[in-house]
């Protein structure tokens, strides 16, 4: 998997220059909070970014990197946005951490009002918080612990039933009803490493270098890039390792074909079915990312705000990550907030060259 930057430093870029800081304060940005503080000299008191107070002007205006920094150049905390206490969003993410923490502890999921009340908001204040901060409402985070607890239980069990239960399901018909969109494939297939799967691959050429293809019965399931072909095909042997791979006939080479034309030139478009295997929250990045036409791009903030999930920055960030089908979930197209290109899973002088192609 490439390399991706967390959120923090994504953050940490943002606000690197006195411009962007100065710009933040103008727009009294909440996400530029923690990142720096700004002190006004004619006050004497320093502030965070997002201060409601009357705004300075800018020739009065000094940043700090810490309330420490602020208090050693003799500036006084802010009565009115506190800067040395705990920020709201902080107290709304330390609140959503604790009802994190309890869902996973939990044999039974707890109830809306029973999370609600551990994090001292009513139910709708918390579920809207919840969902601001993960992405995900309360239910579905639950539900996705749930199946990541399947999906960890069924290699270690010998039946399928036992893992279901294990994981906290109180019905094995509950869990079929959503096993592929869960899992990615059957339940009995996941536990076996995708045994009684059959997955056609063909490795070849194209401008960026190997190419690898491969499809379940349900459409493509990978697009992997690299320099070296037997590499792209241990990664996929490990996706699935005990799935049947297969080499394409004539056939798929004619399939593989139009995938190469389509990685040459991605504005053509890609007129194939995908079998798209992620969690719920990476399925909705993923959708998005397949949104942004080719020739533009789109900050890993703005994803998470198209989303409905701007505090979920990071989570878009490893989703990205997480993409297993290139070009086709245009994950290069999502760029650092200053403009700038972050890591991709197959390389970033392969993001820069598909970049400059759509731009062209």
């Amino acid at each position: 998997m490439g390399f991706m930057r967390t959120s923090e430093s994504i953050n940490a870029d943002a606000y690197s220059s006195e411009e962007q800081r100065w710009s933040a304060v103008v727009h009294r940005d909440s996400h530029a909070d923690g990142q720096f503080y700004y002190s006004v000299k004619t006050t004497g008191v320093y502030c965070r970014p997002s201060c409601p107070s009357r705004p300075a002007l800018r020739k009065n205006v000094s940043f700090h990197s810490s309330c420490e920094e602020a208090e050693r150049a003799g500036f006084r905390a802010c009565k009115r946005c506190r800067p040395n206490s705990p920020s709201l969003a902080g107290e709304h993410a330390a609140a959503v951490a604790r009802a994190c923490r309890l869902i996973e502890r939990a044999d039974e999921t707890p109830n809306l009002d029973a999370l609600a009340a551990t994090a001292g908001m009513s139910r709708f204040h918390f579920h809207r918080v919840f969902k601001n901060i993960t992405g995900l409402t309360p239910k579905a985070f639950a539900a996705a612990r749930l199946a990541r607890r399947v999906r960890d239980g069924l290699p270690k069990h010998g039946k399928v039933t036992d893992a279901i239960y294990d994981a906290g399901f109180n019905s094995n018909g509950r869990f079929y009803a959503k096993s592929r969109e869960v899992l990615g494939m059957a339940p009995a297939s996941f536990r076996t490493g995708g045994t009684g799967e059959s997955i056609r691959f063909a490795v070849g050429e194209c401008s960026l270098g190997s190419i690898l293809v491969a499809t379940t019965d349900k459409g493509l399931c990978a697009i992997a890039l690299g320099d070296d072909p037997d590499a792209l095909l241990r990664d996929l042997q490990d996706r699935f390792a005990n799935a049947q791979l297969v080499g394409g006939d004539q056939n798929f080479e004619t399939l593989v074909a139009r995938v190469v034309g389509f990685v040459e030139a991605p504005a053509l478009g890609l007129d194939l079915p995908l079998d798209v295997r992620g969690t719920a929250f990476q399925q909705r990045v993923w959708q998005a990312l397949r949104e942004i036409p080719a020739g533009s791009t789109a900050s890993y903030a703005q994803v998470a705000a198209r989303i409905g999930a701007p505090k979920s920055t990071r989570a878009v960030a490893q989703a990205c990550a997480a993409n297993a089908i290139a070009v086709a979930i245009p994950c290069h197209r999502v760029i650092r907030n200053d403009g700038g290109l972050s890591g991709y899973r197959w390389g970033v002088e392969r993001k820069r060259t598909l970049l400059d192609c759509e731009a062209s």
